[in-house]
């Protein structure tokens, strides 16, 4: 029925225009998302610290507290992170770094 407002055959399953982008993304995007994110993971350090218990666990013979490796998990992601925005000024020929000059 072409006036019921459903999608008829496979109309209903075009992508949505905002996911077509997938893994690929622009280097203003990334921009975009580089603080939030760093943001997030900082918030998400916090709430480890403050809600894993001190428990510890043996690593190497050591005792190392449980919140410790967690953090080090998140902090693994944060390095990530910037390391993928340098990655990406560079392929792009803007670093922005402080000694360059144009």
């Amino acid at each position: 029925m072409p006036g019921s407002g459903r999608p008829s055959g496979n109309e209903g399953l075009a992508a949505p225009e905002r996911g077509a982008g997938g893994i690929h993304s622009s280097g203003s995007d990334l921009e975009r998302k580089y603080w939030p994110a760093l943001l997030m993971l900082v918030a998400l350090g916090v709430l480890v610290w403050f809600t894993i218990g001190e428990g510890a666990v043996m690593v190497f013979g050591r005792p190392v507290e449980i919140r410790l490796l967690v953090l080090l998990v998140i902090g693994s992601f944060a390095l990530r992170t910037v390391l993928a925005r340098q990655a990406d000024r560079i392929r792009h020929g803007g670093d922005g770094g402080p000694g360059r000059t144009s």
